[in-house]
This record gives structure tokens, C-alpha cells and sequence, in this order.
């Protein structure tokens, strides 16, 4: 979807206004949203679309997806939470997952960020280099 530089704008201006000290605030995302339908400027459908991409975009920074191949112990578990948020901060959230296709090690991504530690991860790279050769 091409979107022109003013629906860009509008919907850039309306995410940087629903946060509250840094935060995303849930009461000014619903404001924001009622606002706009109740007023439906020009292109007002394509605003709301990039709106909740932004939005969206925002949550995943937040939010990270652990998966290892076997239930992590709970002091495992404590320490890799400890170390993303001394990266990431509190207001992290967090998703622990078993994978049996690792084999064994980590995936964790966060928002775009991923860290792949897994056997299945370090195999496949094995993998393309040997096929590039």
C-alpha cells in the first residue's frame, strides 16, 4: 500500500501523541482512534491503517518470544528475563515457548531483534556455508 507523505505524517504525529512518559498509553490510543473516526478526515481509513502498524510496531519492541526445545528451568528462565531486561527495560513482556525443532539452545526475538542460539540455528548455518563452497 503507497501511502502519501501527508496520511505518513498525520498518523506519525497521532502515535507520538499516545504515549505518557515514554509509554504507550491505552486510554490515549482509544482517544486517538475514537477521534479520528468520529471526524474522518481525508484518507482518514488509511491514517487508522498506519496508525496500528506504528502501534503494532511498538508492542513487538516490547514483547519477546523465547523458545527453547525443553521447558527452561526456573532459574534459567529468571536469568535470560534478567539479561533482557537489563537490555529492554520493565516494561518488558514476555512468551516462553517450546520448540523441540531446536534441538537444544535459545531463539529469542524481540520486536526485529533475534538471537539464535538453537543447534537447529547453528546447523542450518553449517548448512548454507557449505552450500555456498
Amino acid at each position: 500500500m503507497k501511502l502519501s507523505k501527508a496520511v505518513r505524517k498525520e498518523s506519525r504525529e497521532l502515535f507520538q501523541a499516545s504515549f505518557t512518559n515514554s509509554q504507550l498509553d491505552a486510554d490515549k490510543v482509544r482517544g486517538v482512534v475514537g477521534q479520528i473516526v468520529a471526524s474522518k478526515p481525508r484518507h482518514y481509513v488509511d491514517i487508522l491503517k498506519n496508525y496500528h502498524r506504528l502501534i503494532r510496531l511498538e508492542l513487538d519492541k516490547r514483547h519477546a518470544v523465547i523458545e527453547s526445545a525443553t521447558t527452561l528451568s526456573p532459574e534459567t528462565s529468571e536469568h535470560v528475563l534478567r539479561d533482557l531486561r537489563s537490555k529492554y527495560g520493565d516494561g518488558l513482556t514476555t512468551d516462553f515457548r517450546v520448540n523441540p525443532d531446536l534441538i537444544g539452545g535459545l531463539r529469542i526475538r524481540v520486536g526485529s531483534d533475534v538471537w539464535d542460539g538453537s543447534v537447529r540455528g547453528h546447523l542450518d548455518r553449517l548448512d548454507q556455508e557449505l552450500a555456498a563452497v
